[in-house]
């Protein structure tokens, strides 16, 4: 094969550093006055205020701390507003319960008097008179009670203290408070009731059932004012501006600290009455029968039947500190974001300036960067080529040109541009494929190109050449044009025949010297043993009987044995079947003696291999699955090994598969270049001999291999003829 490599090193300015460094000197002197010049005008026309250079340091600091502080002094009286608006909230709570406690406790006390009044044996004769007087002499006793009233069990007045006793008098008020007691025998609170017509006033009831022998005789009922409810409302200290409430089950208002003497009776604002509704306490935010909006913490009474304390304070007040700190919070927002915006603009300044320098000194490295790239490039005899998949063309050195046999464009020109079509043309018609696969997963997928093949020039000649590539790594979309080199490796080439041509005449000697020397084992040192087991057999019939037989008989047996070791040895070393007979017969002889011999089980298919196989295929194939059963005898600990051999068109495709321990793939290392403690530590494989057969047929081979899981060797063999490079 021809090259257009000429060998022989570096060229010869670079060897003595003559003319090509001198050149590079003189154009990066060049560049750097030019820099300098340009430097120089920059600096003249720089008309930004300056404060001094070590005034605008102190100025920026000083931006840089007022910001956090402005923000941090704005939060912090956020937050000691939003404190104090829930410790007022919390007063409330506090309060409310404070309250619902005393109510409770009142309630509870004007039960547990009604009932042990019900319970009088005033109650027990026909006559009500004693309990007449009974009763006086107890509302007596508390002030508050307006009356006592005794209901008969149809709901008419039997006795009411407003009225001598035997007067005539109507049906009982709140008739469903009475209806309850009748329904669950049970002491109920009642609401506030109408102005009534014979009282005057505005009262709360409260009713205990009369139980005689387990029957309902009476309903007794006591009537009082709320003027005690009220005064534990108004003395629980709430502020000014506050409204405080005790309403019954139906939200009618039984106690009120503002305008108490027009709302007492008449129905809560319907915020009150919509949140005892939906929970027995809570919060709500709601406007009071004044039209102010506040915000209401309640809770319901025990022993009152539905009774509920509710305080609220004015939503103004509670969030004007809150607003306060809110409008601090903005302005402070708003100076720290105009300090930002300063220190931001003294910040970007000094940045531009920074980086203007900076630019100058990137400009000339850049420059002495791409001389010495150009030189190295040179030196390395490269080229460059970049291929712009948008525009359908290929640009590259003359260099590129040279390598791919290709014409150059105008003279003088450091570059040249040809079609994709043209340098495609340019790559042999078998390479062909791999070149334009290779690009393709480059521009969808991002991998680099790396790929072999030879280049066919106007005389007709081959060369081999070795393009790498990928696509700049730039932020947003990926650009469609490849950037790589292109270097001559027909050298390389020309080794790599010379290797594989060694590697097959070694085969091809040591198979031959394994065939003469398995014919020898068989036909002379075979037929030796084979003689003297006769002769021994004889012996040991003529023995019979005598001493010394069982000496000959073993001698027999030893013998046989011996036979036998080297009628496998030979076999080993060159199977007669393999030759005979072919690929399939000798593997088919070969599992089964091997299942024999170790236990193992076998499994050995052929899947389209119906013809015999070229020689050298056959046996590079005999011997690496037999290397590879070796192996797995040696490290795999398996007990089932299958083999599957399937010709697939001008391919054949081979999987050994066991079930031992397996390995870690970074541990899978050849035999023969692993160190003794290598080989302790991790399982080793005869690799590199295997590989190496492989090669002489173009053949490839990958393993996958877990811990516990086992291992798979798959290789794959093209069946045409393996040609040589010339």
């Amino acid at each position: 094969m021809s090259s257009s490599s000429p060998g022989g090193g570096a060229p010869l300015e670079l060897q003595t550093g003559g003319p090509a460094l001198a050149a590079l000197g003189a154009r990066i002197r060049l560049e750097r006055q030019t820099l300098d010049r340009q430097s120089s005008f920059h600096r003249r026309n720089d008309n930004w205020p300056r404060l001094g250079d070590s005034r605008r340091p102190l100025l920026s600091l000083l931006l840089a701390g007022l910001i956090p502080l402005l923000l941090f002094g704005g939060w912090v009286t956020y937050l000691m507003a939003d404190r104090e608006r829930m410790a007022a909230r919390q007063n409330a709570s506090d309060t409310v319960r404070h309250v619902s406690e005393r109510i409770a406790s009142e309630m509870a006390a004007q039960l547990q008097v009604a009932e042990t009044l019900a319970a009088s044996t005033a109650l027990d004769g026909p006559s009500l008179e004693g309990f007449y007087v009974e009763a006086q002499r107890v509302r007596a006793a508390h002030p508050l009670w307006a009356t006592v009233e005794l209901t008969d069990l149809t709901g008419l007045q039997a006795l009411n203290l407003l009225r001598p006793l035997g007067a005539p008098l109507g049906p009982t008020a709140d008739r469903e408070s009475f209806d309850q007691v009748m329904r669950t025998r049970q002491s109920v609170v009642g609401g506030i009731g109408p102005v009534g017509q014979i009282s005057g006033q505005r009262l709360v009831t409260i009713r205990a059932p009369v139980v005689r022998d387990d029957r309902l005789r009476y309903v007794l009922t006591v009537s009082f004012v709320p003027n005690a409810i009220s005064s534990i409302l108004k003395g629980a200290g709430t502020p000014k501006d506050w409204v405080g409430a005790v309403v019954d089950a139906k939200g009618n208002i039984i106690a009120r600290t503002l305008a108490e003497e027009f709302e007492l009776g008449r129905p809560a604002s319907p915020g009150l009455r919509q949140a005892i509704a939906q929970a027995p306490s809570g919060s709500y935010v709601a406007r009071t029968l004044e039209g102010v909006e506040v915000e209401t913490v309640y809770q319901s009474l025990p022993y009152t039947g539905g009774w509920s304390v509710h305080l609220g304070g004015p939503s103004e007040t509670l969030n004007a500190p809150v607003l306060r700190s809110i409008y601090v919070l903005a302005g402070g927002g708003v100076v720290s974001l105009l300090l930002a915006l300063a220190l931001a603009f003294l910040t970007a300044r000094d940045i531009a300036h920074r980086r203007r320098s900076e630019s100058e000194r990137a400009a000339l490295a850049l420059a002495v960067s791409e001389e010495r790239g150009a030189v190295a490039i040179g030196a390395a005899e490269l080229g460059t080529w970049r291929w712009d998949a948008e525009n359908g063309e290929v640009i590259g050195s003359g260099r590129t040109w040279d390598l791919l046999g290709l014409p150059h464009g105008l003279a003088g020109a450091t570059e040249s541009r040809t079609s994709v079509k043209n340098f495609l043309e340019a790559v042999h018609a078998e390479d062909r494929a791999t070149v334009q696969a290779a690009i393709e997963r480059c521009l969808k997928e991002g991998r680099s190109v790396n790929v072999a093949f030879r280049s066919v020039h106007p005389d007709k000649s081959m060369h081999w050449v070795r393009v790498t590539g990928r696509i700049p790594q730039l932020a947003g979309p990926a650009p469609k044009v490849i950037h790589g080199v292109i270097a001559d490796i027909g050298a390389q080439k020309l080794a790599e025949a010379e290797r594989l041509d060694l590697l097959r005449r070694l085969a091809e000697a040591q198979e031959n010297e394994q065939r003469r020397i398995a014919r020898e084992l068989h036909d002379q040192v075979g037929q030796t043993v084979t003689g003297l087991s006769l002769g021994l057999k004889a012996l040991e019939q003529k023995l019979q009987g005598l001493p010394g037989q069982e000496q000959v008989h073993w001698l027999r047996s030893l013998t046989s044995e011996l036979g036998r070791d080297i009628h496998r040895a030979a076999a080993d070393l060159r199977p007669t079947a393999l030759d005979d007979l072919g690929l399939k017969d000798a593997l088919l002889a070969f599992a089964s003696d091997w299942s024999d011999r170790f236990g193992f089980v076998v499994d050995i298919q052929f899947v389209g291999v119906y013809n015999r196989l070229a020689p050298e295929i056959e046996t590079v194939v005999y011997r690496v699955l037999q290397e590879a059963l070796t192996n797995v005898l040696k490290h795999a600990q398996a007990h089932n090994l299958s083999i599957v051999l399937e010709q697939r068109g001008r391919r054949l495709h081979i999987i050994v598969e066991d079930d031992g321990v397996g390995c870690r793939p970074e541990s899978i290392s050849d035999i023969d270049v692993a160190t003794s403690e290598e080989r302790r530590s991790r399982p080793p494989l005869g690799l590199s001999g295997m590989r190496e057969r492989l090669s002489l047929v173009n053949g490839t081979m990958w393993i996958e291999s877990q811990p516990g899981e086992g291992t798979t060797l798959f290789i794959q063999i093209p069946l045409p003829e393996h040609e040589l490079i010339s």
